[in-house]
């Protein structure tokens, strides 16, 4: 008898046979999309796609692309759209990019970048994988909205006298490593004030116009998160650029007494944790089981 699982024990058997493996479940997260520049939305966070029972099967090579984050803008213009992550048949959308200055629209993608300021509304997530960026405030200054997350829609700015950037929309928690780890969260819109988007889902954080540093900074890498919308100097000028989106990331595991996989390409981090094999994908590349 080989390895057997019994209720969540592992026990092993007399020939040590590890079967076949035929399901996995998976983890898939998209690069999120850039932060607007001067006055600018947060970006969209990647959406995510996760599930248990994906089937397999024995000897073919799998494809595994992880997305990059999308460039944050420049010059008062938008974001980039993140890139999308796949596993097999699997495909998460990039994250939308957040919008820029007072004329460069918000864009749809796995979540929704945030509105910039004129009083726009933010793009559109994608079902299933993320939620919408949100609407902006309205003159004399205005504020940038945040992108929306993979557990929220963005944060709506306030207008004025406050003129504070909205939040970024929340992440979601997955315990695929063996730890807890968020992931997808949108980006800070920027204002007089900058708002930290949710610190714990990888969102960037969105430039203040009033502060001393109005540059915004990037979601975080193999997170997925959007980049925070970039602020603008105190006199108008100059126009500070947006963060760029995080870096998406792919994680399979399937039960430990299963076989390893037979071949990888990527370079992925490979454990076992708990009763549980791992394979964290934060490159692109293969496997086969």
């Amino acid at each position: 008898m080989g390895l057997r699982y019994t209720g969540g024990i592992l026990s092993a058997g007399l020939n040590g046979i590890n079967y076949p493996v035929t399901a996995v479940e998976y983890l898939v997260v998209a690069g999120g999309g850039g932060g607007g520049s001067r006055v600018a939305g947060g970006g969209g966070a990647g959406g995510l796609l996760t599930a248990a029972g994906f089937a397999v099967a024995s000897g073919t090579a799998l494809t595994v692309t992880v997305g990059a984050g999308g460039a944050g803008g420049t010059g008062g213009g938008g974001g980039t759209v993140g890139v999308d992550s796949v596993f097999s048949s699997i495909t998460a959308s990039g994250g939308g990019r957040g919008g820029g200055g007072s004329s460069v629209a918000a864009g749809a993608g796995g979540s929704g970048g945030g509105a910039a300021n004129s009083a726009t509304v933010g793009g559109a997530g994608t079902s299933g994988q993320g939620f919408a960026g949100g609407v902006s405030s309205s003159s004399p200054q205005g504020a940038g909205a945040g992108g929306g997350g993979a557990g929220s829609v963005g944060l709506s700015s306030l207008g004025t006298p406050n003129n504070t950037g909205g939040g970024g929309g929340t992440g979601l928690c997955s315990t695929i490593t063996g730890a807890r780890v968020f992931y997808a969260g949108g980006g800070s819109g920027s204002g007089d004030v900058g708002l930290i988007a949710s610190a714990t889902a990888g969102g960037g954080e969105g430039g203040a116009r009033l502060a001393a540093t109005p540059q915004a900074t990037s979601g975080t890498a193999n997170t997925g998160g959007g980049g925070g919308g970039g602020g603008v100097g105190s006199g108008g000028t100059p126009n500070y650029d947006g963060g760029a989106g995080g870096s998406g990331i792919v994680i399979l595991r399937y039960p430990s007494y299963l076989a390893p996989a037979t071949s990888t390409t990527g370079s992925p981090e490979t454990y076992v944790s708990g009763n549980y094999r791992v394979y964290k994908f934060v490159a692109s590349g293969t496997i086969t089981f």
